[in-house]
């Protein structure tokens, strides 16, 4: 049997130049600019980017004088993110664990979810358990920030099928919308170097109330929600669901 698929090696491989495109690389500098005015952090804070993948927005947050602890499972994007920060001479400590089992206690000033990165197991309770972790990890009054594609933003534009082609790699969508819209799995077919894979994902879907209310319970305050990273209403025009809470 193929293990799940967040812990399938082989899907993260296949997907990976799909995931983080040189595109996606060019953003994250963009992206870590507004994340960083929108929760007012300065140079030497020290963040958590958890999971970190191939170190996107860990190197990003580094070059601009932040202490990075990146966190993620997958070995082989903990490899790359390693090289490439020796090559730039950026000190960033990257750390192999599963965010449902990562936790530093009061270690953090801030801490980052980003891409979508939330919401990947069967049992709820496991999501809890990774915003419990962000909150034990942080020090009083530092901040979480969660990046996702909201349950409204998904309604609005829900498409059952498409196709991307991008660095050489042909994807196909199939999506179905799951257990009262609590859930959506997705059907991907990857075609690369001549050939073709399968995987189901399953991804645990959020409105801006639903995860707020759980921020809220682990026991996040000041809890606001953003539609983008430059801090816009999240409403009809929302392109991400940006939460952000305080411990």
């Amino acid at each position: 049997m193929r293990p799940i698929w967040h812990e399938d090696e082989e899907f993260w491989a296949e997907t990976a130049p799909l995931q983080f495109s040189s595109r996606a690389w060019a953003a994250a500098g963009e992206q870590v600019e507004a994340i960083a005015k929108l929760l007012a952090l300065t140079p030497g804070m020290r963040v958590l980017d958890m999971p970190c993948g191939p170190g996107r927005h860990s190197l990003a947050l580094a070059r601009r004088g932040f202490r990075v602890t990146g966190v993620d499972r997958t070995a082989a994007f903990l490899e790359e993110a390693e090289r490439r920060a020796a090559a730039e001479g950026l000190s960033v400590e990257f750390v192999r664990a599963d965010m449902r089992e990562f936790r530093r206690p009061e270690a953090f000033d801030a801490a980052v979810n980003l891409f979508t990165s939330f919401g990947y197991f069967d049992d709820p309770a496991e999501d809890r358990k990774v915003l419990e972790n962000f909150f034990s990890s942080l020090r009083p009054g530092g901040w979480l920030l969660v990046d996702v594609r909201g349950k409204e933003t998904l309604a609005r534009d829900f498409l059952p099928r498409d196709w991307v082609q991008r660095e050489g790699v042909l994807l196909l969508e199939e999506r179905e919308i799951i257990e009262g819209w609590s859930r959506i799995r997705t059907r991907w077919i990857v075609v690369r170097d001549g050939k073709c894979r399968e995987f189901i994902l399953t991804l645990r879907l959020y409105s801006g109330a639903e995860l707020k209310r759980l921020l809220e319970e682990v026991g996040f305050r000041e809890v606001e929600l953003y539609g983008d990273f430059e801090g816009s209403l999240y409403g009809p025009e929302a392109k991400r669901l940006i939460a952000v809470g305080r411990r």
